[in-house]
C-alpha cells in the first residue's frame, strides 16, 4: 500500500467557526437514516444541548460513582448496560461489590435490569464466554434480563461500554456513563497506576499487577436518553442474536421465552449544563444486517474526518492502538495543510494482542500491531516533523502503564471519548460506541480543555489546578518533551540521583526482520485491523 496515496484519498471536511454544525456531523453526514438517534430530535439536529458532561479518570473513579449511583436506584428505575467484557467477581469498590452481585440486588428490589454482553469467543483463546454466561444468569435469576448477542462479523466483537441509570420519579439523577472501561478485571487502577488488585494478565512487560490508564465520561441531560436509544436500538434488533444454529438451539432450549421488551422510553431529561453531545458509532456491513443500520455506520470515522478539518492549533490523543495508514492519514493530512499544528500522541509502550492477551518479543503475535503502528508513526511524522511526539507512561516504580484510554481533544474545543481505537477495526469492523462534546459555557472553558489538562497534569506528576505553561498548546507541546527528556537521560544515566517527576517515556518503534514482516502483513489485514466497509466505500477509500 502506498501510504501518501491514503492521505491523498482521504481529504478531510473542512470547519471553518466553532459553530456546532461546523463541527458535528448532521443526520446527513452520519449516513445512516435508519437509525431513531437523530430522527428523534424535534429541532432536526443530530446531538442534543444544556448537558453536562464530566470526565472521570481511571477505573477507581467510574466503579465508585457507579456504585453508589445503582444502590440508590428504586423499583420500577431502569437500569440498561453493554460490555465487551463483564467478570462477575469484579469488585466495584470493596468487598461485597462484585458486578454480579450488585446488579442482581438491583434487580431483586425492583430495579429494571437489561444488559446486552458480547457473546465472546471461546475460552481457550483467552476471551470471557464462561464470565459473560454466568454474569448473565445471576442477572436472569435475579429478575433482570440479560443477552450474549454475537450479532457481529466473522472475528469481530460487541465493543460499546455504556451503562444507562433512569428513575422514573428522579429524572434530575438520570445518567449515563460512556468510555473505554468495562466492567471487568484490570479495570480499577487509580491515577497512580499502582494496578487493579483483581488483575488482567498482559505478560511479562507489564508486570503480575499491571497498571490500567483508562477514561469514562459521565453524562447528564438530555444526551442521557441518546445513550439509551443506542441501547434500545440493540435490544429491539429482530435478529437472531446469533446465525450460529447450534447456538441458536441452545439459546431456545435454555430460554424457552423470548425476552421481555425495554419499558416505553421516559421523557428525556431536564437540560442541567451548557455542552452539547454528540452519539457516535461504528455498525460494520452485514448482509441481512442491521435494522437500525442496514449498510451500517461509520459516524466515528466521519466525525473525526469533520472535526480535524478544523484543527488549528493542537491534537491531543490518547489511545490503546494508533495504528492503521487508513485511520493516520486524516491526522496527517491535518498535519500537512496546517503548518501551526502540533500532535501529541499517548499509547502504550507495548502492545498485547487479542488472542492471548500477552505480549512477547519480535516474532510473537503482536509483530502485526509493532509492524502497523511503526508505519502509521511514520507517515505521522514524515508530514508532521517533530511537531508530532508519541509517548508512552509509566508508573513511579518504572512499571509500564497500559494506555487503554480511547481520548481526542482538538484546540481545546471538541473532545470525543469512547470504546473506539484509532484502527480500522474500531472504525468499520466492530461495533463501537464515542461521544463527542464541545462546551458552550459563557465562560469559555470546556470540558475539551478540562480533560486535556486533567490528563497533562498526570502524566507531569502535576498537583490538580497546577496549569502553568500547560494551557497553550505549545507551551504544552514543550512541557511533554521536557518532562519525557529528563526522565529518558536519568535511565540513560543510569539512574542515579532521584527521580525526575513526571511518568512520560518517548515511544521508539521496534525493529522488526524482513522474515517477521512477511508474516505480520497478512496477519495485520485479516486478523487484526479487518475492513467492514460496503464494497464500494473500499473501492474508494472512503468511510
Amino acid at each position: 500500500m502506498n501510504l501518501t496515496s491514503v492521505v491523498a484519498s482521504q481529504p478531510c471536511i473542512p470547519a471553518e467557526n466553532t459553530g456546532l454544525d461546523e463541527w458535528f456531523l448532521t443526520a446527513a453526514e452520519r449516513g445512516n437514516t435508519a437509525t431513531r438517534l437523530d430522527s428523534r430530535h424535534r429541532d432536526g439536529t443530530a446531538w442534543t444541548t444544556g448537558n453536562q458532561v464530566r470526565p472521570l479518570l481511571h477505573g477507581a473513579a467510574y466503579f465508585t460513582e457507579l456504585l453508589a449511583g445503582v444502590r440508590a436506584m428504586e423499583p420500577g428505575d431502569l437500569l440498561l448496560f453493554t460490555d465487551w467484557r463483564g467478570d462477575p467477581d469484579e469488585r466495584l469498590d470493596g468487598p461485597d461489590t462484585e458486578v454480579s452481585r450488585v446488579l442482581a440486588e438491583a434487580a431483586s428490589r425492583g430495579v429494571i435490569v437489561r444488559g446486552l454482553l458480547w457473546r465472546s469467543h471461546l475460552d481457550r483463546f483467552r476471551f470471557s464466554l464462561q464470565e459473560h454466561r454466568d454474569l448473565g444468569k445471576a442477572i436472569v435469576a435475579a429478575g433482570g434480563e440479560c443477552l450474549l448477542d454475537m450479532r457481529v462479523r466473522p472475528r469481530g466483537s460487541h465493543h460499546q461500554k455504556l451503562v444507562v441509570l433512569r428513575h422514573r420519579a428522579r429524572p434530575e439523577r438520570d445518567v449515563a456513563y460512556v468510555g473505554g472501561i468495562d466492567l471487568c478485571h484490570g479495570r480499577r487502577d487509580r491515577h497512580d497506576h499502582v494496578g487493579d488488585e483483581q488483575p488482567c494478565p498482559l505478560g511479562p512487560a507489564y508486570g503480575p499487577r499491571p497498571p490500567w490508564h483508562d477514561v469514562q465520561v459521565a453524562i447528564h441531560g438530555p444526551a442521557v436518553a441518546d445513550v439509551e436509544t443506542v441501547f434500545r436500538e440493540r435490544w429491539e434488533d429482530p435478529a437472531p442474536l446469533s446465525r450460529n444454529p447450534l447456538r441458536r438451539w441452545r439459546d431456545r432450549l435454555l430460554r424457552p421465552i423470548e425476552p421481555p421488551p425495554c419499558p416505553v422510553p421516559l421523557p428525556d431529561p431536564p437540560r442541567c449544563g451548557t455542552d452539547a453531545v454528540q452519539m457516535l458509532r461504528t455498525y460494520p456491513y452485514r448482509r441481512r444486517g442491521y435494522s437500525f443500520a442496514p449498510s451500517g455506520e461509520r459516524s466515528i470515522a466521519r466525525a473525526y474526518r469533520k472535526a480535524l478539518g478544523g484543527a488549528r492549533h493542537l491534537v491531543y490523543l490518547e489511545d490503546q492502538y494508533l495504528w492503521s495508514p487508513h485511520v493516520v492519514g486524516c491526522f496527517a493530512e491535518a498535519l500537512a495543510t496546517q503548518p501551526g499544528l502540533r500532535l501529541i500522541a499517548v499509547v502504550p509502550q507495548f502492545p498485547i494482542t487479542g488472542l492471548n492477551q500477552e505480549w512477547r518479543p519480535t516474532g510473537s503475535a503482536a509483530a502485526p500491531q509493532l509492524l502497523a503502528r511503526a508505519r502509521s508513526l511514520d507517515l505521522l511524522q514524515r508530514l508532521g516533523g517533530e511537531r508530532v511526539a508519541v509517548y508512552g507512561v509509566e508508573n513511579h516504580a518504572g512499571t509500564p502503564v497500559y494506555v487503554h484510554a480511547k481520548v481526542c481533544v482538538i484546540d481545546d474545543t471538541w473532545a470525543s471519548i469512547g470504546s473506539a481505537n484509532l484502527n480500522r477495526r474500531s472504525w468499520t469492523y466492530d461495533t463501537e460506541l464515542g461521544c463527542a462534546v464541545i462546551s458552550q459555557a459563557p465562560d469559555g472553558d470546556s470540558l475539551a480543555r478540562q480533560l486535556r489538562l486533567d490528563l497533562i497534569r498526570e502524566h507531569l506528576d502535576r498537583a490538580e489546578g497546577d496549569d502553568a505553561g500547560l494551557r497553550d498548546p505549545r507551551d504544552a507541546f514543550d512541557a511533554f518533551a521536557a518532562s519525557a527528556r529528563r526522565l529518558d537521560d536519568w535511565y540513560a544515566g543510569g539512574q542515579r540521583g532521584p527521580r525526575p517527576p513526571g511518568r512520560l517515556r518517548r515511544h521508539r518503534s521496534t525493529p522488526l526482520p524482513a522474515s517477521t514482516v512477511r508474516l505480520a502483513e497478512p496477519l495485520y489485514r485479516i486478523l487484526f485491523d479487518p475492513d467492514g466497509r460496503p464494497r464500494h466505500l473500499r473501492r474508494a477509500e472512503a468511510f
